[in-house]
Parts: structure tokens; C-alpha cells; sequence
């Protein structure tokens, strides 16, 4: 009988993360209902090598060289035939019966096209974890945030959050998603490279006119920083640049220019913190990734008639006022 799902692991010279995250993605994921898939991006470490001796059970998909994160899942997606994809990283650890959940809620509402477990911190078990905690929103001027993770606060998870909800975005880090609709919308955007490529994916399925949730009812827990740091200035880089071209992107045009003009003095604020901070590496990365979108958005001629972020009402909150003005840490 075919199975299901697909569990996807983009994989770049990480054999020590395999060797420590993969044991419980393969303990806990029922093989009656999916196939473990690692999509290996060219690595020259022992990745081959460890996942041909210690996981054959693992299928494994070799790539000719490193695509980034949203090329090489599109590559994988490309060449697997599964009804259910999820797309998760390779520092993730699954708990018991974290399949089931997000299968079940996709099967029995047709018109959610993704969907996220809850994500706690792999570090600091009892918090939530920066990249999705319990399902993600953006705010007028393109912040992305959380549930239970407002900029870099993390809120203990006392069950808060448990309840199913409808989000804006689904974490990358374990995004569930219908591999139909993945490619209707045309799969991550390669020009992304990483960071952002999941919220733009995600507002596209949303301009589709899909749902997108989160099933606290399942949960994993993220290591987070597994590809780049936080201390990163090249992170710093690409969250800057793919947040400017997600929002050139995917808002109306004219719409699009009101948003991005307020959006660059935030950025100016930003560049000034780490200027002001000693941190003159992220200062230039924030130049860069302004200086690279006005050359990037030249790619993207076409645009929505329809704002999204009109019919979210958390997209209308400024995250940026209310955490570093007034004082709100708590989603």
C-alpha cells in the first residue's frame, strides 16, 4: 500500500546532526504511514556514507551539489510522489505520535494546505522555540512573529496555546504541507536561498486561497541555529533582504510601496541599534540586503490585487511599537 507522507530532511554536511536527530524521526514516525527521506545537498562530509551504514530504512536522495534550503526542497519535492510532505530540518527531535496529529487535521479539513506541530526549545524544554513556536503571524509592516515568541522572547509553554488555530505561517522547521498545492504555487522561491522562504511560501498558498494551522497536539522540539547563528551577520543579511523582497512579493502594488517605504525606516532604526551596539557587521549586512533587493525586485513584476494582511487581524499590529515602546513580551 503507497503511504502518505513524506518526511524530507535537507541535509548539508551535517552527519553529527543525522546521527543525533534522525534515531527519533525514525523511533517515531509510523512506517505504515510515511517514508524518511534525506535530501542530501552535495555534502563532502560522511553524510553518505553514515546514512548508508546506520539508517537503511532512510531513503536517501543525492543531489550534485548544495541548492540551499528552498531550491533543494524543491528539488526533492520534484522527484517524490507523496500525497503530504513535511518539510522537516535536520536538528529537529519528534516526540511520539507527532505524525499523526497534523495528518489527521489535514485530512479532515480539505481546505488547509499546511500546517505545524507545536515547537518547543531542543536547549530549554519547557520554552517555546524562536523559528514557529504554536504558528506564526507577520505584522503591518512585514515582523514576522509567534505564539509564545514575540522578537527574541520566548514564553514558557504552560498549555497557553493548545488550542488548533489558524495562522499566517507555518514554521519551515516541520511545515506539513499538500504537495499538490506546494506546487501550484510554485514550491519555495530559490532566490531566497533561506530564511523567510517558508512565510513567502506560505502567503502564496494563502493567496491561493488555502488555510494554513497549527496542531499544538503535536510537538517537536527545534535545536534552532543549526545553519546559521543568530551572531551570523550573514543571517542578519538574508532575514533583511527576503523580508524586503516577501513583501514586494506578495502585497499590491501600490499597497506594497506605503508598506516597504515605513518598513526601510524601521531598518534605518535597526542599523543605527547595531551601529549604536558596536556591532558594525550586522550594520553593513542590513546595507547590503537594501542595496540587493533593489536589484532583486526586478525579478518580480507580478502582483496580488488582494492585500492579505487586511483579513489577518493580527496582521494588524505593529510588533515593533508595542514590544520595544510598550513594553509587550507576550503574544
Amino acid at each position: 500500500m503507497k503511504k502518505k507522507v513524506a518526511v524530507v530532511i535537507l541535509n548539508w554536511n551535517g552527519a553529527a546532526l543525522l546521527q543525533r536527530f534522525l534515531p527519533s524521526v525514525c523511533a517515531h514516525t509510523p512506517a505504515h504511514l510515511a517514508d524518511i527521506v534525506v535530501a542530501d545537498n552535495g555534502s563532502t562530509d560522511n553524510s553518505v556514507e553514515l546514512l548508508t551504514r546506520e539508517f537503511p530504512q532512510v531513503l536517501l536522495l543525492p543531489f550534485p551539489r548544495n541548492y540551499g534550503f528552498a531550491e533543494g526542497y524543491n528539488q526533492a519535492l520534484d522527484e517524490l510522489d507523496y500525497e503530504y510532505a513535511v518539510l522537516l530540518n535536520s536538528d529537529v527531535e519528534v516526540t511520539a505520535h507527532w505524525l499523526e496529529p497534523l495528518l489527521e487535521f489535514v485530512e479532515s479539513h480539505p481546505d488547509v494546505a499546511a500546517c505545524q506541530p507545536k515547537i518547543r526549545s531542543l536547549r530549554e524544554p519547557e520554552k517555546f522555540e524562536y523559528a514557529g513556536a504554536a504558528g506564526g503571524f507577520i505584522d503591518r509592516y512585514g515582523y514576522p512573529f509567534c505564539r509564545g515568541r514575540l522578537f527574541g522572547t520566548l514564553e514558557t509553554d504552560c498549555g497557553q496555546y493548545d488550542d488548533p488555530l489558524d495562522i499566517f505561517w507555518a514554521s519551515g522547521a516541520a511545515l506539513f504541507v499538500r504537495t499538490a498545492v506546494y506546487r501550484e504555487v510554485g514550491g519555495l522561491d530559490p532566490g531566497f536561498f533561506a530564511h523567510m522562504e517558508e512565510i513567502d511560501l506560505c502567503w502564496r498558498i494563502h493567496l491561493a486561497g488555502y488555510r494554513i494551522a497549527v496542531v499544538p497536539q503535536s510537538r517537536v522540539h527545534h535545536q534552532g541555529g543549526a545553519s546559521l547563528d543568530a551572531a551570523n551577520p550573514q543571517k542578519t543579511y538574508l532575514n533583511f533582504r527576503n523580508n524586503l523582497l516577501m513583501l514586494h512579493k506578495n502585497l499590491p502594488r501600490q499597497e506594497g510601496k506605503k508598506v516597504l517605504f515605513i518598513r526601510r525606516l524601521y531598518d534605518t532604526l535597526a542599523f543605527a541599534r547595531f551601529v549604536a551596539l558596536g556591532q558594525i557587521p550586522h550594520a553593513r549586512a542590513i546595507l547590503k540586503a537594501h542595496n540587493d533587493f533593489r536589484k532583486m525586485r526586478k525579478q518580480y513584476t507580478r502582483h496580488p490585487q488582494e492585500n492579505l494582511l487586511n483579513t489577518f487581524p493580527e496582521a494588524r499590529r505593529n510588533i515593533t511599537m508595542e514590544y520595544f515602546l510598550k513594553g509587550k513580551k507576550k503574544f
